[in-house]
């Protein structure tokens, strides 16, 4: 094989990988259940109170609220949760469910939240909104 035909091949071997790790950066936001008639959505500066799963891609869950019976409350956008909650759970209804497919970068990053999070993890979360409660009506 000449080496040009070589370079070639090299060169679009990178381009694939590349772009495959660029296409897996992204978070992913799928809507499991919508709301009929939903007349307030979350944003910024809302107090969520949220019931949620989280699995790693292999499927091993790492927490959840739900056996506890205890929802988290954060409020949304404040930096209170990974970033990928915070861009992910934007427009939300209350009932509404999402899976959230949060890449590292939006997630724990490369240190992990060890002993469950490894490093670089991608994180997938199913996610309920319970409640939205807003600085005027705290």
């Amino acid at each position: 094989m000449s080496p040009k035909i070589i370079l070639l091949l090299l060169v679009c071997i990178v381009v694939v990988v590349l772009a495959k790790e660029n296409k897996s950066k992204k978070l992913q936001i799928g809507i499991k259940k919508r709301v009929d008639n939903c007349t307030v959505k979350s944003k910024r500066g809302d107090l969520l109170h949220m019931h949620y799963t989280g699995t790693l891609e292999d499927g091993t869950e790492f927490d959840s609220s739900i056996p506890r019976g205890q929802p988290l409350t954060f409020t949304l956008g404040s930096g209170q949760v990974i970033k990928g909650w915070d861009q992910g759970l934007m427009g939300m209804c209350e009932g509404e469910k999402r899976k959230l497919v949060i890449p590292s970068e939006l997630g724990y990053g490369a240190s992990g939240a060890p002993p469950k999070i490894p490093g670089d993890a991608t994180l997938i979360f199913n996610v309920e909104l319970l409640k939205i409660e807003r600085r005027d009506d705290l």
